[in-house]
């Protein structure tokens, strides 16, 4: 697994004024764009060939990042004219991939992960479906009170793990997908129904970091806990 492609066409509406002159992607987290995280991870696992599907104000990621060599990767630009949905952006990348069998990965470009890669491919691999999600914990937004059948409350949790697993957004496909995919549409409500029938759709569950931006407080908190995080291994001793 050797290629990317970030879907990176959102506007990011939820998060205006910040995404009023960038697109979503291009948020500011501790200094960098969000994207820029997923492009430094994605380096690591020597993942260098990477296709942005992009739309929405896409010259600020093209002037950003260029053609990767800065940042030792190779990269390249599907840029939809008019929005295709995530299905039809990743269709379109997909146009634009050598002609092996290696699978790809793809993703939305508005989240931070530490995810092992390896291990996900290797699951992807044993399993031996069409395509496969990773899925993470949901946490409740909300802090959780925990009451006893008399009334009392006993404890208070502040936004748990819930017993529920939710879609990350990163995906592995076999090229083979391709045929499936909309022109035009999202994968979510179209392909996967299609493979789920056919049992060809699995779930990588993983408790590793995952944190997506879609409002101003999403930005906020990501922002604190990567503060916490980084100020916490700084003074570790």
């Amino acid at each position: 697994m050797k290629s990317a492609i970030l879907i990176a066409g959102g506007k990011g509406e939820r998060l205006r004024p910040l995404t009023k002159d960038k697109p979503k992607a291009m948020i500011s987290v501790m200094g960098r764009p969000i994207i820029s995280y997923l492009l430094q991870w994605l380096e690591a696992y020597d993942i260098r060939n990477i296709i942005i599907s992009c739309g929405y104000l896409h010259e600020v990621i093209q002037e950003y990042f260029g053609n990767g060599n800065r940042f030792n990767l190779n990269i390249q630009y599907v840029i939809e004219e008019n929005p295709l949905g995530r299905g039809g952006g990743i269709k379109q990348a997909m146009k634009q991939l050598d002609n092996s069998n290696d699978p790809i990965l793809a993703l939305n470009a508005d989240a931070i992960t530490n995810l092992n890669l390896t291990e996900f491919h290797n699951f992807h691999k044993h399993n031996q479906g069409m395509a496969t999600l990773v899925s993470v914990p949901l946490i409740s937004s909300y802090g959780i009170v925990d009451i006893e059948k008399d009334n009392n409350v006993i404890s208070f949790r502040e936004k748990p793990e819930l017993p529920f697993w939710i879609n990350a957004g990163i995906y592995i496909f076999e090229r083979e997908i391709f045929n499936l995919l909309p022109d035009i549409g999202d994968h979510e409500t179209t392909t996967f129904p299609e493979l789920t029938s056919k049992k060809l759709l699995k779930a990588f569950k993983t408790t590793s970091f995952w944190r997506s931006v879609d409002t101003v407080k999403d930005l906020e908190e990501l922002r604190k806990e990567l503060e916490g995080l980084f100020f916490g291994s700084f003074f570790k001793m």
